[in-house]
């Protein structure tokens, strides 16, 4: 099985246990929440009513003396009447006021104790809804945090972005002036893969193995020729790499040596100091050696990234021999028993016969002390600059013994489509890769990943 059809396979698997979890606690929350709601409504009406209920009460008692006071109509002897009369209709009208008062008052006891009772059963509910808020609340808080650290597979996405979609906007341009296959189709696929940065021998070799594809002669629509493609420079890239070592190797006693080469502007300095925060969070002791004399800021840009990481830097004044400074960085790490070495080296290009020899100098020097180190020879690339960093690469192989790869700025360039030809053109084991500005954004390389993060929308779809 090509690794096209393993990425396919291994991406479209269903719902992982936790996030199915996870839905499941959000749903719970939000039938809790529902029914809080429900409560405190009934609660707001049950205490609106009580308030109805007192409002009357309120009214009838308020009625109720002014009712109470009929004895007064016993002065209608005022109005000249006779004397019997007079006693006769006050006692006759009092009695039957004082009983409508009273049924009255009764009336207002009655609405007092259900106004009372309703408030009590208002209250009983209250706390169904404290409760059903409280369990929201609580939801709530197990519900992962926003901020948490994003997975592998999600910060390839995100650095590769632009790359993606680079690509994917070229194979559909290609793809939208598609006919029928001919030789005219497979002149366009070319150049169309050379301007995605696959490398001008990556381009002829898919080109030439396509020809024979049956799959591509069947193709019938756009979708299915693009994945025809796709799946063919993916499985390239991945018999490419078979057998590949991505990973950093360790002394197995004393200090384990890293020299670090490339052209200015790459990002060594920047590397050196992302690493060194990685393996000193990792309980390693570091030091790192500051042998770019020659470009301006340099040694201070070292040390300002040794002060952020809390590691030590050993450097000379500028303009000093560089294979001093490593020398001495050397000694201190073999007397003082520090467990990597972090060797920072000048990157001028333009002075390439002078650049190598310093750089083999160094190399001596770091031999003599130590036999079996440089450990590591990693070559800093900056990935925005596209074929001039495949040109790069293919410059410091010859005069260096790179062993790895470290491919900076990927997310600030749509020219990802670089990591396939460094490994299909030069055979060079891409290590590391720069998925952002933060420290923690110098990520090991994963091949899987990182394929899937450049063709996700055709491995996916």
């Amino acid at each position: 099985m090509g690794l096209f059809s393993r990425l396919k396979k291994a991406f479209s698997l269903p719902e992982s246990a936790d996030s199915q979890a996870t839905s499941a606690a959000s749903d719970a929350a939000d039938s809790t929440a529902s029914q809080a709601e429900t409560a405190t409504s009934s609660a707001n009406t049950v205490v609106s009513s009580t308030v109805a209920a007192v409002t009357d009460s309120s009214a009838a008692s308020s009625e109720a003396p002014v009712a109470s006071e009929a004895p007064a109509i016993s002065e209608t002897p005022v109005a000249n009447e006779s004397e019997s009369s007079a006693p006769v209709s006050a006692e006759s009208t009092a009695p039957a006021t004082v009983t409508s008062a009273a049924v009255t008052a009764s009336a207002a006891e009655s609405a007092t104790s259900v106004a009372t009772e309703t408030s009590a059963v208002a209250e009983s509910m209250a706390p169904e809804s404290s409760v059903a808020n409280e369990t929201v609340d609580s939801a709530a808080s197990t519900a992962p945090a926003a901020d948490a650290e994003p997975t592998e597979a999600e910060r390839y996405d995100e650095g590769l972005k632009k790359s993606r979609k680079t690509f994917g906007d070229r194979i559909n341009a290609f793809l939208a002036n598609f006919r029928h296959v001919d030789e005219g189709f497979f002149d366009e696929l070319e150049d169309t893969l050379i301007e995605s940065d696959v490398g001008y021998e990556t381009a002829m070799r898919i080109s030439d193995e396509l020809r024979d594809e049956a799959k591509l002669q069947n193709a019938k629509s756009k979708k299915e020729l693009s994945s025809v493609i796709v799946e063919k420079l993916v499985d390239m890239y991945g018999e490419a790499g078979r057998g590949e070592d991505n990973s950093i190797h360790l002394a197995k006693s004393g200090p384990t040596v890293i020299l670090f080469v490339g052209v200015n502007g790459a990002g060594k300095t920047t590397t050196i100091g992302k690493m060194a925060n990685m393996y000193k969070q990792q309980g390693k002791k570091v030091l790192l050696a500051a042998c770019d004399t020659f470009r301006a800021g340099a040694i201070q840009q070292l040390q300002v990234w040794g002060e952020r990481d809390g590691v030590d830097v050993v450097a000379g004044p500028e303009k000093s021999d560089p294979a001093s400074v490593c020398f001495d960085a050397v000694k201190k790490a073999k007397a003082e028993d520090y467990d990597i070495l972090f060797v920072d080296t000048a990157g001028r290009l333009q002075n390439k016969v002078n650049l190598m020899n310093e750089l083999e100098k160094i190399k001596r020097v770091i031999t003599r002390e130590i036999p079996a180190a440089p450990q590591e020879v990693l070559l800093v690339l900056d990935a925005t600059t596209g074929q001039n960093a495949l040109n790069q690469a293919k410059l410091f192989k010859q005069s260096t013994a790179v062993t790895g790869i470290v491919l900076t700025k990927l997310d600030g360039t749509a020219r990802g489509g670089i990591v396939l030809a460094i490994r299909n053109e030069l055979h060079l084991a891409v290590k590391y890769v720069g998925l952002g500005e933060k420290v923690t954004d110098l990520r090991p390389f994963n091949a899987n990943d990182f394929v899937y993060g450049l063709f996700k929308d055709v491995i996916a779809g």
